[in-house]
C-alpha cells in the first residue's frame, strides 16, 4: 500500500474491498468513495465517522458474555477493519490489552483450532520443508517484522503445536498499537515442527501437522531452511522468536544472531523489562544495582536471560566475579544452582554457586530451597519465573520484609494461574512495604487506606520500542549493548518516589511516550556501535521515527485515475 499521505490508489472495488481488512473503512465510506468504489447499496446508508466505530466496536465487545468470546470478537474485527481496531486499541490498551495478550491468549491458543474462522499469517511446516521459499513468495507485502513460533513453549501452557500462532498474532498487534508498525507490514509465523502434545496429536479438531516432534537433526535443518529463505527474501526485515523450549531459544538465538536482524523476547524482553525495574529499584532504595541481593527463581530460558543481563550490567560497572556471585542466586527445580547441580545445562553453569560455599545450606536429600536461600542471602529482589502457583510463601516473604523496608517482590510467571504469589498475599505479608510488579495483569490492591496499584512486567514495555529503534536506525543485528540501552532508557520512564504504592513501570497510558524514549537510545546505541548502514544525528533519528510511525486513521480511497476529492 502506498503511503501517500493524503489518499490511497486501488483497483479492489465493491464486496472485495470490504473484505480487505488493510483497506476495509466499513460504514466509515463517504459517498463519494461509495460511489467510485461500487459500494453503493453494499453498506448502511449512515456514514460514520472513525471515534463512532470505535464506540460502537467497544459496545459490541462489552457485550460478550465471557473472556474467550470476547477475545475472538476483537480478532474478528481485526480481520474485518483494522484501522478501527488498532484506534479501539490505542484508546483503550489498558482495559483491551489482558484480551489481545495475556492472560486470555493463552485460553486463544488453546482453542486455536477450534475458534479457527480467518487464516492469518503463514504456516510453514516440516512436510512442505523445500517450498519453503515459495510459500513466502506468496505474501503480497513484504513485511517489516516477522514473530515466530514453534509452539513448543507457549506461555505456561506447554507445547500447543501449531496453536502457538496466537500468541505471534498478539505480539504484533502491539507492534503496531505500541510500536507504530503498518499491520500490512506484520506477519506471524508459526513452524509446524509437530507435537508432542497428545491431546492436540488426537484430538478432533487440531488444524497442525499430526505428528511427534521432529528429532533434533530434522529440527535443525528445519530452521536453517526458513532463516535462509527469509534472509534471500526479505534482507533487512526484523525476526523475533516467540516461546520455543528452552532446549532451542538459547541455541537459535546464539546461532542466528549475527546473520539475521533477530531478537527472543522470551530471553532477551524479559530481561530488560526487569533490569529497568531493578534498576529504579535501587534507585529507590538508594542503592547502585551492582549492591542489591538478588534470588531469581527459574533458571530455564527467561530465569537464564536476566542472569545473563544482569551479569553484563555488573561486568560494565566494574564489579569482580567474587562479588556477582554474592549478589546472584538461581533457583532451578533441583534447589539452588551450584556446580555440582544434577542435570545441570550448559547454559546454566555460569550462573551456578561454588559448591563448597553453599555446602551447609543443604537440607538431609542434599537439597538447597528457595526457603533456605532466602534466610541465608536475606535478598533485596525476589523473583519467579518458574510458573509454579503459590511458591512463594508467606514464610518466605515475612522473612524478606524483616531485612527490608521495602523488598522487591517479582512474580512473573503467566498466567494468572501461575504467578508466585498473589499482589494481596504479598502486600499483606509486607504489611504495605512490597515494591511489587506482576507477570500477568492484576487489579490493584487496597490495603490500610491506600490502593496499591500493581506494574505489570510486561514486555510490551520492550519490544515495541527495540524494533521501531531498529527500524528507523537501518541496524542489521540486535546487540546486547542496544539491549542495555533500552533497559536505562525504559527505566527513566519509571515514576519516582519511595513510597510502595507509585508503580515499577510507567503507566500503560504513557506507553506511546515511552515507547519513543525506548526506541531513540536503542537507535542511538545502533549509531554508535555502527551497525548500521549509514550514520544518523539524533534529529534525523527523530525525523525517521515520526515518518515511519503509522497510526490508525483513515484517508480518502481513490480507483486508479480518479478525480481529486473536492
Amino acid at each position: 500500500m502506498p503511503k501517500d499521505k493524503k489518499h490511497i490508489t486501488t483497483k479492489i472495488r465493491g464486496r472485495a474491498l470490504l473484505s480487505n481488512s488493510i483497506l476495509n473503512k466499513g460504514t466509515a465510506f463517504s459517498l463519494k468513495e461509495r460511489e467510485n468504489l461500487g459500494l453503493c447499496g453494499l453498506l448502511p446508508d449512515y456514514i460514520e465517522t472513525l471515534e463512532q466505530q470505535c464506540d460502537r466496536a467497544l459496545h459490541a465487545f462489552e457485550e460478550e458474555p465471557d473472556e474467550l468470546l470476547k477475545h475472538i470478537n476483537l480478532r474478528a474485527l481485526q480481520d474485518t477493519n483494522e484501522t478501527v481496531f488498532y484506534a479501539m486499541l490505542q484508546r483503550y490498551l489498558k482495559k483491551l490489552l489482558p484480551y489481545i495478550y495475556t492472560p486470555v491468549v493463552g485460553e486463544a491458543c488453546l482453542r486455536f483450532s477450534t475458534i479457527f474462522r480467518r487464516a492469518r499469517g503463514l504456516f510453514l511446516s516440516w512436510p512442505g520443508r523445500h517450498n519453503i521459499k515459495k510459500m513466502l513468495n506468496n505474501v503480497e507485502i513484504p513485511p517489516e517484522v516477522i514473530v515466530v513460533t514453534d509452539g513448543a513453549r507457549i506461555l505456561g501452557l506447554g507445547d500447543l503445536g501449531m496453536n502457538g500462532l496466537g500468541i505471534c498474532i498478539g505480539k504484533l498487534s502491539l507492534y503496531s498499537a505500541v510500536g507504530g508498525f503498518a499491520p500490512s507490514g506484520t506477519l506471524p509465523i508459526v513452524l509446524d515442527a509437530g507435537t508432542d502434545n497428545d491431546s492436540m496429536l488426537n484430538g478432533q479438531y487440531y488444524l497442525g501437522w499430526r505428528h511427534q516432534r521432529l528429532d533434533q537433526q530434522q529440527y535443525y535443518e528445519f530452521l536453517d531452511l526458513f532463516i535462509s529463505a527469509v534472509n534471500e527474501t526479505w534482507p533487512g526485515v526484523l525476526l523475533q522468536f516467540e516461546d520455543f523450549s528452552a532446549e532451542h531459544a538459547t541455541t537459535l538465538l546464539s546461532k542466528y544472531r549475527e546473520h539475521i536482524c533477530c531478537f527472543n523476547d522470551d530471553i532477551q524482553g524479559t530481561s530488560t523489562v526487569v533490569l529497568a525495574i531493578l534498576l529504579a529499584a535501587a534507585k529507590r532504595s538508594g542503592k547502585m544495582l551492582g549492591d542489591i541481593k538478588i534470588v531469581l527463581a527459574g533458571a530455564g530460558t527467561a530465569g537464564c536471560g536476566i542472569a545473563k543481563q544482569l551479569v553484563r550490567m555488573f561486568n560494565k560497572a566494574g564489579l569482580s566475579e567474587e562479588h556477582i556471585k554474592n549478589n546472584l542466586y538461581l533457583i532451578d527445580k533441583n534447589g539452588l544452582l551450584t556446580t555440582q547441580s544434577k542435570d545441570i545445562a550448559p547454559f546454566q553453569i555460569k550462573y551456578a554457586q561454588p559448591a563448597e560455599k553453599v555446602a551447609k545450606w543443604a537440607d538431609e536429600q542434599g537439597v538447597i530451597t528457595l526457603e533456605k536461600t532466602v534466610k541465608k542471602v536475606k535478598p533485596d529482589v525476589l523473583l519467579g519465573v518458574t510458573g509454579i502457583q503459590g511458591l512463594f510463601t508467606e514464610e518466605i516473604i515475612r522473612h524478606m520484609a524483616q531485612y527490608h523496608n521495602n523488598p522487591v517482590i517479582l512474580p512473573l510467571s503467566n498466567p494468572v494461574a501461575n504467578s508466585e504469589a498473589k499482589p494481596e498475599q504479598l502486600i499483606d505479608w509486607t504489611e504495605g512495604r512490597g515494591l511489587i510488579a506482576t507477570g500477568s495483569p492484576f487489579e490493584g490492591v487496597a490495603y490500610g487506606e491506600r490502593l496499591y496499584p500493581i506494574a505489570q512486567c510486561n514486555n510490551i514495555y520492550i519490544f515495541p520500542g527495540v524494533g521501531l529503534g531498529v527500524k528507523i536506525s537501518g541496524a542489521s543485528i540486535i546487540t546486547d549493548t542496544m539491549l542495555d540501552a533500552a533497559a536505562e532508557a525504559l527505566a527513566t520512564c519509571i515514576p519516582e518516589g519511595n513510597d510502595p504504592w507509585i508503580p515499577l513501570l510507567p503507566f500503560m497510558e504513557s506507553i506511546l511516550e515511552s515507547t519513543e524514549v525506548v526506541a531513540m537510545a536503542v537507535a542511538r546505541s545502533a549509531v554508535e556501535e555502527q551497525v548500521t548502514a549509514q550514520h544518523f544525528t539524533e534529529e534525523q533519528l527523530k525525523e525517521r521515527m515520526q515518518d515511519y510511525r503509522w497510526s490508525p486513521e483513515y484517508k480518502e480511497i481513490r480507483p486508479p485515475n480518479a478525480k481529486p476529492k473536492k
